[in-house]
């Protein structure tokens, strides 16, 4: 059994909002002490995007420092919030594609993971036609080999309208047009949303993972962009983060709330008793 752990939208900034900076930077430590907590400890973590918040070479020395200790390997990716010259500079060990793009395939035993690159602007998701072409190229290479694809930004909806993008975007039908068929892909997890949601898009299962920052409130009543109505959009639950689980050619994927918790239920008693012993 292989277990793996993915972080996203840790939103780490330089200290111009002390609030922002000490409420992030504590929130991502909490998230990665029960990390190092679960049983057995994962193999890897998968860091999909939205690391710091400008994207800002110090935010960059902020985030080093906090993973410094980090006692399992980090796979990173990159959102909206992040930009690619200041992250290349501050991780240089991280591959990039032919066109300078943050993406790349690995194996974590016997699965491969395929991090793929969405950042387009401040916003929304991106995938244009080199990404793409990459992606298939990529996913053309090993066919066979159960793979797990890991982005920024979902290609699905939420139902939170003021955070969703269309349906039809063409980032959207380009990335589905690549992976339509694609049967080695077990999987799609993805960031952004600061929620857990899941969801299935060209045939495949998506899984939206919560955040290590501030949460995404679920108000899925219609919204009028232009017109603020003091509605709750983002909230200070719990942090948390995603643990997947490959067993035997099958991938669970668990939303896991981080933080220190008292044992409601202890095993005490056996759950089956040895009868023989019995008579």
């Amino acid at each position: 059994m292989l277990t793996i752990a993915q972080i996203t939208d840790l939103h780490i900034t330089n200290g111009s909002q002390p609030k922002d900076r000490e409420r992030n930077a504590a929130r991502l430590r909490i998230v990665l002490k029960s990390i190092y907590a679960m049983k057995p400890r994962p193999a890897a973590i998968l860091a999909t995007g939205d690391l710091v918040d400008m994207g800002q070479a110090d935010e960059y020395d902020e985030l080093k420092q906090i993973l410094a200790g980090c006692e399992i390997p980090i796979f990173y990716g990159i959102g909206n919030h992040n930009a690619r010259p200041t992250f290349r500079a501050a991780f240089p060990a991280t591959p990039t594609d032919e066109n300078g793009f943050i993406q790349y395939a690995f194996m974590l035993g016997d699965l491969r993971v395929v991090m793929c690159d969405t950042l387009e602007g401040k916003e929304h998701g991106g995938f244009c036609e080199k990404r793409a072409a990459w992606l298939k190229r990529t996913l053309a290479e090993a066919p066979n080999t159960p793979t797990l694809l890991a982005l920024h930004h979902p290609p699905i909806a939420s139902g939170i309208v003021w955070m969703d993008e269309a349906a039809d975007a063409p980032w959207k039908v380009r990335l589905a047009n690549v992976i339509r068929g694609q049967n080695q892909i077990k999987g799609i997890i993805c960031g952004h949303m600061h929620r857990a949601f899941s969801g299935v898009f060209a045939g495949h299962l998506v899984q939206v993972s919560t955040a290590t920052s501030i949460q995404l409130a679920l108000d899925l009543s219609p919204i009028d962009l232009r017109v603020p109505d003091h509605r709750e959009l983002l909230t200070e639950r719990a942090p948390g983060f995603m643990l997947l689980v490959w067993d035997k050619g099958e991938l669970v994927m668990h939303a896991c709330p981080a933080g220190d918790f008292p044992a409601a239920v202890t095993y005490e008693v056996p759950f089956i008793k040895d009868e023989a012993k019995r008579a």
